[in-house]
């Protein structure tokens, strides 16, 4: 969705704009934690928002594995369940591709901590020459290498003409003050080698039916789009999302895209800001630094 004017409005906090919707769709990591911690005043906001209208935030994370799974790295790091509502992953969207596909085998590429993301799916595993199709998590070790260390492996596999199963559409996210690769990134490679990339997470469609479905079982009844409002850092994935989906979007602007967006004296720099959504073919409703109250 492209608009004429991708200038978003700024705003000081959530309170002057949640009156308008009846539910949240909120990324996780970039606007509620960075991997190694959560950020107090987000959570504090969305608690204020579910407290004052009685409406639902459904977090919508492309994380690969299961949102049972994920819930505990929340606690972890001290993200409290009232914070929000509802919770789903691209993993949860992933699991019924995987299940279409199995017993595959499936080359399995990511950490042991994924591991959770096959139990149940009847996939079983093998090397990239003898696979049925690639499943990606994440990269082995996304501290120490780079979508660059698997070239020679997807080009035999593009050459075998393997499809990828992608379970977490993320090019990058941060990791406390580090930036790391994730599937995303595989895939992205992957395509250019001329390999088939199959996502369900942020920004198609899949992930959004689950969301909207988990907002009906709280709500008792399904909720406009026009009434649900995105929050998010990324724009391949939470903003091109939302506006695909018809929803609006608050953009947080102190994420991945943050060396974009913000100008020389710190501040949200908010031509910048409409250039990169506009140079992007997106929009955005409203944008913040961080998400406050």
């Amino acid at each position: 969705m492209t608009s004429s004017a991708p200038t978003p409005t700024v705003i000081s906090g959530l309170a002057e704009v949640a009156s308008r919707y009846d539910a949240i769709f909120c990324d996780v990591w970039g606007v509620i934690h960075n991997g190694r911690e959560s950020f107090p005043d987000a959570l504090d906001a969305l608690s204020r928002y579910q407290n004052l209208r009685g409406a639902p935030v459904v977090l919508v994370s492309n994380s690969p594995r299961p949102s049972e799974d994920v819930k505990a790295q929340l606690h972890a790091l001290l993200v409290p369940d009232h914070a929000w509502s509802g919770f789903v992953t691209s993993g949860d969207a992933t699991r019924a591709e995987l299940m279409r596909r199995a017993p595959g085998p499936a080359w399995a590429v990511g950490p042991e901590r994924d591991k959770t993301l096959y139990e149940g799916t009847g996939v079983s595993f093998a090397g990239p020459a003898e696979a049925a199709f690639i499943s990606a998590t994440g990269l082995f070790s996304d501290e120490t290498e780079t979508p660059e260390d698997y070239r020679a492996d997807l080009t035999l596999a593009a050459a075998r003409g393997l499809p990828m199963v992608c379970a977490n559409p993320d090019i990058i996210v941060q990791r406390g003050e580090k930036i790391i690769y994730c599937a995303g990134a595989l895939a992205q490679l992957y395509a250019t080698l001329g390999g088939e990339v199959i996502m369900a997470g942020k920004p198609h469609a899949p992930i959004y039916e689950l969301a909207l479905e988990e907002t009906a079982r709280l709500v008792g009844k399904p909720v406009d789009r026009t009434r649900i409002l995105a929050v998010g850092d990324g724009l391949p994935t939470d903003v091109t999302g939302a506006n695909q989906q018809g929803i609006d979007c608050l953009f947080i602007a102190a994420g991945i895209h943050a060396v974009e967006a913000f100008g020389d004296d710190g501040g949200l720099d908010t031509v910048k800001v409409g250039r990169m959504l506009g140079e992007a073919g997106l929009s955005a409703a409203f944008a913040m630094p961080r998400l406050v109250w």
